[in-house]
């Protein structure tokens, strides 16, 4: 038996155009994205809930809650978090048994406070690197968060099969640790991609964050990555994109990978 797959939306805020498209111009991305008055763009936490047999797990859990007013307005924050997505889907919070997390960047993983039930999944690297606060930002890991899950945080190191149907890969870039989730559902492979491509506007090599810890690894694992989704027609979902938060890896006119849009999913938001 398959997974099923339920994609929810933690909560929205805004981050940096500037900081999202790292070297790509301002003349360039205000093209497609239109910045507000502060030159912030709109953006999502998608998660993922996987149900089977009577195990359910979740990939991902948004930026939670603990923060002050001053940080709601920088990060124009709605009061959306795991929990209203949960319940928005029926879903006890307490019920989830195993949260697999990206990476510990908050607005991955500051909701796992919130999921005091769930193992915590993480690659050993990125851990590490959290408890270090190796990031080119202070307050990307908080130390709230990682002092809250120290006690259920399992550790793997490398690609790993972590469950019957559901492999984590390593994807150095973003940051040294973080991993892509695949699942195997019964409609082919499904790929959570992280901030890999965090939307569909950074499907090309060039287009990486001025957060990625690692910009050249970066553009060589997204080269990789689209490789091997595209062959094997994976299904991707894109952590941040509110439009377009499911897609399939497809070749456009010059023989270059684009993403499709995939309509046909259950979403709670």
């Amino acid at each position: 038996m398959n997974w099923n797959w339920t994609l929810l939306d933690a909560g929205r805020f805004k981050l940096d155009g500037g900081s999202m498209f790292g070297v790509v111009p301002k003349g360039l991305w205000s093209r497609f994205c239109k910045p507000d008055e502060h030159n912030c763009l709109p953006y999502c936490c998608n998660c993922v809930l996987l149900e089977k047999d009577e195990k359910r797990i979740l990939i991902e859990s948004g930026y939670g809650v603990g923060w002050s007013d001053k940080e709601k307005q920088m990060f124009g924050m709605d009061e959306s978090t795991i929990l209203t997505a949960l319940v928005g889907a029926g879903i006890e919070p307490d019920s989830i048994d195993t949260l697999i997390l990206s990476h510990l960047h908050f607005d991955h993983a500051a909701g796992a406070t919130l999921l005091p039930n769930a193992q915590v999944v993480v690659q050993k690297q990125e851990w590490e690197d959290a408890l270090a606060n190796r990031s080119t930002m202070s307050k990307t890991y908080l130390p709230r968060v990682l002092e809250s899950i120290k006690d259920r945080v399992e550790l793997v190191e490398g690609k790993t099969l972590y469950a019957d149907g559901i492999t984590l890969t390593p994807r150095i870039g973003h940051t040294w640790g973080i991993q892509s989730i695949e699942v195997e559902t019964d409609g082919g492979t499904l790929c959570f991609a992280s901030d890999l491509i965090p939307d569909h506007h950074h499907v090309g090599l060039a287009f990486s964050m001025g957060y990625d810890m690692l910009p050249w690894d970066n553009k060589m694992t997204k080269q990789s990555f689209l490789e091997e989704a595209y062959a094997d027609s994976w299904t991707l979902v894109l952590c941040h994109d509110i439009t377009h938060p499911v897609v399939r890896v497809i070749k456009n006119e010059k023989n270059a990978f684009a993403l499709e849009p995939v309509t046909d999913f259950s979403r709670n938001q």
